[in-house]
C-alpha cells in the first residue's frame, strides 16, 4: 500500500477541512484522533476510514489509509497527536427516553466531555443541546468525552420550544440554581419521566427557560465555595438522581 507524505494531497487537505465546523455540517463527517475513539467509533458503526502512519500496529476492516507522521499532524490541533485518526460519520438521533439532560449555552468543550461521560455512567439516555451550545464534534470534546460521546444520544434544539413539548408528554422539568429550591438529596420524584436543565458556565440557565421549569434544586456547599464547575456540578446531581 502506497505511503502519502504530501501534504498537498487532494484527499489529505479535503479531511483537513473537517477541523471546521463549517465543513463538518456540510460532509456530515468528523474526525477522531487516537487508538480509543477510534475503536469506539468502529464499535457503534459509524468508523468509515482509518488514516494511520505505516509503523502503528492496528488491523481493521475498515479501509485503511497509510501517512506520514507531518501528514496526521494535519489532521488534528494536537501539538503531539497520535499515529491514528479515524474519519467518522455523524452521529443519528434516536428516540430521547425517559432521562434527559438539558445543556442551555454550554461552552466549554471541556465541560461538555465531561458531561457527556457522567452522563454515560449514570443513565441519562438523552443529551439535549441548545444551539449556541459548542459543537460535539469539536476535537476537545471528543478527547474529554473519552468516547462515550458514541454511546449517548444527543441533539440540538430550541430549548424554549422543547420544554413546552416535555410538558404536553409529561415530563417534570427541574432547573438548578447555586441556591434556592430543594436540596438534590431531598427531591422527591414521582415520576420516571425526568428532565434535568444545566446552565452557562457564567450566567446559568436563561431566565425564559426557568419560566418553565416545574421545579429548581441546588446542591448544599461549603459557603466558602461559591459554586462548581457545570461538569462537577452535572455530574453529582446524574450520580444523585439516576
Amino acid at each position: 500500500m502506497d505511503v502519502i507524505k504530501s501534504l498537498d494531497n487532494k484527499k489529505i487537505k479535503k479531511l483537513s477541512k473537517l477541523l471546521l465546523k463549517k465543513e463538518r455540517e456540510k460532509e456530515k463527517l468528523f474526525l477522531v484522533e487516537g487508538r480509543h475513539l477510534v475503536e469506539e467509533a468502529n464499535k457503534c458503526g459509524v468508523l468509515i476510514e482509518v488514516i494511520k502512519t505505516e509503523d502503528y500496529d492496528f488491523e481493521s476492516a475498515i479501509p485503511t489509509t497509510l501517512v506520514t507522521y507531518d501528514v496526521i499532524k494535519k489532521l488534528t490541533n494536537s501539538v503531539t497527536p497520535q499515529k491514528i485518526i479515524g474519519v467518522v460519520k455523524y452521529l443519528e438521533e434516536q428516540e430521547i427516553g425517559d432521562k434527559i439532560l438539558i445543556l442551555d449555552n454550554i461552552q466549554d468543550p471541556g465541560n461538555l466531555g465531561t458531561i457527556i461521560r457522567s452522563s454515560v455512567a449514570f443513565n441519562v439516555e438523552s443529551i439535549v443541546l441548545s444551539r449556541d451550545t459548542v459543537d460535539i464534534y469539536n476535537d476537545k470534546v471528543l478527547r474529554s468525552s473519552e468516547g462515550m460521546i458514541f454511546h449517548i444520544n444527543i441533539i440540538k434544539r430550541d430549548l424554549e420550544s422543547f420544554l413546552e413539548e416535555l410538558h404536553t408528554k409529561k415530563y417534570k422539568i427541574y432547573g438548578t440554581k447555586v441556591d434556592g429550591g430543594t436540596k438534590i438529596k431531598d427531591l422527591n420524584i414521582d415520576t420516571n419521566k425526568i428532565a434535568i436543565i444545566m446552565g452557562n458556565e457564567a450566567k446559568g440557565i436563561n431566565e425564559n427557560l426557568l419560566k418553565k421549569c416545574d421545579d429548581f434544586l441546588y446542591i448544599p456547599m461549603n459557603k466558602k465555595c461559591e459554586s462548581l464547575n457545570v461538569g462537577v456540578a452535572a455530574s453529582i446531581i446524574l450520580y444523585e438522581l439516576f
